[in-house]
């Protein structure tokens, strides 16, 4: 019943049409398992031609992305380096022309259902306060909490804490911010990066992500960065798309685990930069430190 209620929300709506010119941002890193399927899905994606740009963080194999990209007339940018998600994503968005006034940036994993990326536009276009819009994200046939409230150290702590042993903690639920069934159109704290519009003049007024984050958490910043300047992260579950997972990263999980809790440190420490806060910064640091230990030793483990 949940699901017939999401697709319904996600798929019964007319889609009108977008003038705005759109580009989309993808990067790619061993991607060429999901390429096809992600540029497959582009084509019904919109009404108007869509500007496709895949930055390669992994060119010295790269022949196949290249050919795929060229197949389908999208750009293909090689990296000088592994630049992390959000880096190659900057460098691909400085390579659009100025007329680009919206930017769809996602994983290759992705596939867009029919008529989203206008969807994505037409409600990022309701308001010019908005500077981020985020679908409804499904991940093996479920809803995955793409749109969140910023973490807190409360939030933070009793989700690090408790969301592995107990999935339906009310802290994870407050940071999820996933409690109505069906979802309903709303701000949020911050959306996720996996599938993501972002007007472009609000992208470039706060720095784009900071490369900073190598990977993870670039997105809750950058949601963060946007709140502070004043524009609104708009969540619009009346588009849909699928996500297949974190196929880049699947043969090193213990690396990713380390990394994750390794941005979420930097996150929180920024968030939390008073001199003033230097014992709380401390427990923080020692409390993802030990649950990082604890997570990598299931990994070691299994």
């Amino acid at each position: 019943m949940r699901q017939t209620l999401l697709r319904s929300l996600a798929l019964g709506r007319k889609h009108t049409l977008v003038t705005s010119r759109v580009a989309v941002v993808t990067v790619s890193y061993g991607s060429e398992e999901v390429l096809e399927g992600f540029f497959d899905s582009l084509h019904a994606a919109s009404v108007n031609p869509l500007l496709v740009v895949v930055a390669d963080n992994k060119p010295e194999a790269g022949a196949i992305v290249q050919r795929q990209a060229e197949s389908h007339g999208a750009r293909y940018l090689p990296m000088n380096r592994n630049a992390g998600y959000g880096g190659a994503v900057n460098a691909a968005i400085e390579s659009l022309p100025p007329d680009v006034t919206w930017i769809l940036v996602s994983n290759p994993d992705i596939e867009l259902t029919p008529g989203c990326v206008d969807e994505l536009v037409r409600v990022g276009e309701s308001d010019p306060q908005i500077g981020a819009v985020g679908p409804l994200v499904e991940t093996d046939g479920a809803v995955y909490p793409s749109a969140r409230s910023i973490p807190s150290l409360r939030t933070g702590a009793g989700h690090a804490l408790f969301a592995n042993l107990w999935p339906e903690n009310p802290w994870s639920r407050r940071y999820h911010n996933d409690s109505e069934n069906p979802p309903r159109e709303r701000d949020a704290g911050w959306l996720s990066g996996s599938c993501l519009l972002v007007r472009r003049a609000a992208f470039d007024a706060v720095g784009g992500f900071d490369d900073k984050y190598f990977m993870y958490f670039e997105d809750v910043d950058l949601g963060y960065r946007l709140s502070r300047s004043g524009w609104r992260n708009r969540y619009a579950p009346s588009a849909l798309v699928r996500h297949s997972g974190a196929h880049s990263t699947d043969g090193d999980s213990r690396r990713m685990v380390l990394v994750h809790h390794q941005s979420a440190y930097r996150f929180m420490s920024s968030k939390y930069s008073g001199w003033y806060l230097a014992p709380v910064r401390l427990a923080v640091k020692i409390g993802l430190s030990a649950r990082a230990y604890l997570v990598t030793r299931v990994f070691h483990r299994s």
